[in-house]
């Protein structure tokens, strides 16, 4: 409150006024002298208490009373200044209220004028993508129309192509098939008469011969075998093919071949292993082993006679698988050791005929060695007179040389000699007479 300094201040001003009081009579004290004069002194104190207390309580009552007029007058500022500025906020609220609405309706005039304006724009960006969105599917669908065309034209094209291709490619294959329904006619035909060949003995040692033959023929010279030759002197049972291998003098060593085919124990250790019936297996192999053993006593008997015939004889198996079997049933040794006798299958005779033939090749290469060395010392000695002959050329021709040295310096020097007196022409002169040219 403002009043509350004022009181302040008064309230020093008495305290002031009371300590002065109290100096003032304490100097007053010492300036004179006895007790009387203390007594006084607190008399005039106690004077000057009182009057400070009553005048400290009439302050209070002064200031309460002040405290109290300047809190009215406080309250009725405080009113006035509510009411004025009760006055004043409604007038600036008014004023707001209608400045707002002002602007509010300025605003919603520009929003209307730019909606408005919006409105026209879209109006103009929708007619300008729609025409444009027009022209668009008009031209794709030309353009689609023209692909649509395009591509009917090369399917079709395309089609017609691969049509005539594919019928082309199909009557080429039936062709095909009907020739491999001939063929196989053919086939069954040759199946059928190859069953008869095997199902006949003497055809099925034919069949072996055939091949065996084949092979012969395709690898050694005509000179280098014989057929149905008898190598036994004693016996007149020929055998199918040997091999002519050179011996002491001009008496030939034959190395007998025969081609054996147990077609009946074959087929059937065949048919046990397609079965798959061990037993029928053990069998037909039991079985096949005494065919090829009789077989090699048969070809020992018949054809082995050294030294007229080699110390063994081969036996020529016409089938692989055959051969194989006769592998796995442990055969060769034994027929090599008990009966002189070489099983040979188709690649393996075809081998041995090739290193028969290597030897051969050596042979033939031995007994012309002396002709070469005739045909090489006919050419040394030729060689020999060609020496001589190239040396009596090289001296001739070092003689024509020199000769034609000499006469390219002395006759040149002479002729240059009878020409020294005679002028000469310009070249252009010469060459005009002379009837050359540049």
């Amino acid at each position: 409150m403002p009043q509350e300094p004022f009181l302040f201040i008064l309230l020093l001003l008495t305290l002031f006024s009371f300590l002065a009081a109290a100096a003032a009579a304490i100097l007053a004290a010492r300036a004179g002298n006895g007790k009387s004069d203390m007594d006084g002194l607190y008399n005039a104190l106690d004077r000057q208490r009182t009057a400070l207390s009553e005048e400290a309580r009439q302050t209070r009552q002064e200031s309460s009373r002040a405290a109290m007029e300047a809190a009215e007058a406080l309250g009725r500022t405080l009113a006035s200044g509510q009411q004025q500025q009760s006055r004043e906020l409604s007038i600036r609220q008014d004023s707001l209220q209608r400045t707002v609405a002002e602007l509010t309706r300025g605003m919603d005039a520009r929003f209307a004028q730019f909606m408005a304006q919006n409105e026209q724009q879209l109006s103009g960006i929708r007619s300008t993508v729609e025409n444009r969105l027009s022209a668009m599917q008009e031209d794709n669908a030309a353009k689609l129309e023209q692909m649509r065309k395009t591509v009917d034209e090369r399917l079709e094209k395309t089609l017609e192509t691969r049509l005539g291709q594919s019928f082309k490619l199909v009557s080429e294959r039936l062709e095909q098939v009907y020739k491999g329904l001939g063929e196989m006619q053919t086939l069954a035909a040759g199946v059928g008469d190859l069953k008869k060949v095997l199902s006949n003995v003497k055809t099925r040692g034919l069949l072996g011969e055939v091949q065996l033959g084949a092979i012969l023929e395709d690898i050694l010279a005509p000179g280098q075998y014989e057929t149905n030759v008898a190598t036994r002197r004693d016996s007149r049972n020929p055998v199918e093919f040997a091999v002519v291998l050179p011996g002491d003098g001009e008496t030939p060593v034959y190395l007998p071949i025969d081609a054996k085919f147990p077609a009946d124990a074959y087929i059937q250790l065949t048919q046990a292993y397609e079965l798959g019936d061990r037993e029928a297996v053990d069998e037909a192999s039991k079985l096949l082993k005494a065919r090829i053993k009789a077989f090699a006593r048969d070809i020992r008997d018949k054809y082995i006679d050294p030294p007229h015939t080699t110390d063994f004889a081969v036996m020529f198996l016409p089938f692989e698988g055959l051969y194989a079997q006769v592998l796995q049933l442990d055969l060769v040794e034994p027929l090599q050791r008990d009966y002189k006798v070489v099983v040979a299958g188709p690649a393996t005779m075809a081998a041995l005929l090739n290193s028969l033939h290597m030897g051969f090749k050596t042979l033939a290469i031995q007994k012309r060695s002396a002709e070469v060395w005739q045909v090489l010392g006919a050419v040394k000695t030729e060689f020999n007179r060609f020496g001589d002959v190239l040396e009596t050329t090289q001296q001739r021709l070092e003689q024509a040389g020199s000769e034609l040295d000499k006469l390219v310096g002395v006759r040149t020097r002479a002729i240059r000699r009878r020409l020294a007196q005679v002028g000469e022409l310009p070249e252009t002169d010469a060459a005009s007479l002379l009837g050359g040219e540049e």
